[in-house]
């Protein structure tokens, strides 16, 4: 499999929830560096187990999903194409958040999850369709595999790669993979003791991020931030 690369939203890189979630998970993909300490809320060994994947990806809420890029596409044209693309698209709020289990995985996600930010998402996707290969007829079996989806999933898996976009989508910010149901209430309370307020702040979408899987089953690495401004779009309003 060629190298992938993902179009995320995550906390900015000095915000004490991406710190406490590197430290939660064990890697901070920024830095590449691996975060191994005693948790006071659960043992560090259990979680590593319970949260392989997750790590591998890192801390993030999935926007666009991970993409091999289209035959005579580039990183530098995807680069631009964000750099103008947040310049007209101004922030979108989350609201506040809180942790939830979905399907068995632990996460953070909005408390009420507003029209407004499913549209956003589902514009990125729409916009930067056109980087995206089709996937493999591996990487297709896996999503197959992954879970029972709907027709309408199946759908949108067939036309974007992925089933969870446009009214499919819910942002979260995975924590774990999926639990054992016997631990996921435990596990529960150790996410809520770690990470305290933090789980229950009030945020917005202000950037994209760049992530990139360089080899099939490498670690996802932050590459770069896309601050959204609406500047172009206001300039645009202004002139009008």
């Amino acid at each position: 499999m060629p190298e992938r690369f993902a179009i995320y939203y995550a906390p900015a890189a000095d915000d004490p929830l991406w710190a406490k979630a590197a430290e939660w998970l064990g890697r901070d993909p920024l830095t590449g560096a691996t975060i191994d300490g005693s948790l006071p809320a659960t043992a560090r060994s259990a979680l590593f187990e319970r949260s392989i994947s997750a790590r591998r990806y890192g801390f993030h809420a999935t926007i666009k999903a991970p993409m091999a890029l289209a035959e005579g596409r580039t990183r530098a044209e995807l680069e631009e194409a964000l750099g103008e693309y947040v310049s007209a698209t101004e922030p979108v709020a989350i609201g506040p958040i809180k942790l939830a289990l979905i399907d068995g995985f632990l996460a953070l996600i909005p408390a009420t999850q507003s029209e407004a930010l499913t549209a956003f998402a589902g514009d990125v996707v729409e916009t930067f369709d056109p980087f995206r290969a089709p996937p493999s007829d591996e990487e297709r079996a896996r999503r197959l595999q992954n879970g029972n989806l709907s027709p309408r999933q199946l759908e949108l898996l067939e036309g974007y790669g992925y089933p969870y976009v446009f009214e499919q989508f819910q942002l979260h910010m995975t924590l774990t993979d999926r639990l054992p149901e016997g631990e996921r209430a435990a596990y529960m309370q150790a996410a809520a003791e770690h990470f305290g307020p933090l789980a229950e702040a009030d945020m917005a979408v202000d950037r994209l991020v760049l992530f990139h899987e360089p080899e099939a089953g490498a670690p996802f690495a932050r590459l770069d931030d896309f601050m959204l401004t609406g500047e172009t779009a206001d300039a645009r309003i202004r002139a009008r």
